[in-house]
């Protein structure tokens, strides 16, 4: 079953940078953005995870966390995190556990090659962990800013 706005997170446990494992419980008594992007060192996936990186304090004074999510290794997701001082965890879900609960995976085309792989999505949630807003078909440049302002106006209307 995939998980749509109003749907409560289910249970998972992934290995996560910091030498952590995420399951719900760290979503739990604050907003959460978890957005999903498709690979590590690339350039639609970089600038979004340095625009994150850039509104982390407004994020932070709003009560918000963030994670991003993909496919990579934990090592590579390290490497990515250090290599751009993201102050956020990203979560290596290799065998596609939250992609498939979140749909994310579609099929794409890339120079007439089909492949499936994660198409960038992004899902805020309240300190509950329902899901209040999604952001699919998501372009990298300025998403960070869109997702802060819908925050600021879900805060606010608490």
């Amino acid at each position: 079953m995939h998980l749509q706005i109003g749907d409560t997170l289910p249970d998972f446990s992934l290995p996560a940078t910091s030498d952590r494992t995420v399951t719900p419980e760290d979503f739990k008594g604050h907003y959460t953005v978890l957005y999903f992007y498709p690979k590590d060192n690339t350039p639609g996936c970089t600038t979004e995870g340095i625009e994150f990186s850039e509104l982390y304090p407004q994020f932070q004074a709003l009560n918000c966390e963030i994670f991003g999510v993909s496919r990579d290794s934990i090592r590579k997701h390290e490497n990515f995190k250090a290599k751009y001082h993201f102050p956020f965890d990203l979560i290596a879900d290799e065998e596609e556990v939250l992609c498939k609960r979140f749909d994310v995976i579609k099929l794409k085309k890339n120079y007439g090659k089909e492949y499936y792989g994660i198409e960038r999505s992004t899902f805020l949630l309240d300190p509950e962990t329902q899901i209040i807003h999604e952001w699919r078909k998501v372009k990298a440049a300025g998403h960070a800013q869109t997702v802060l302002e819908t925050l600021k106006s879900s805060s606010l209307s608490e």
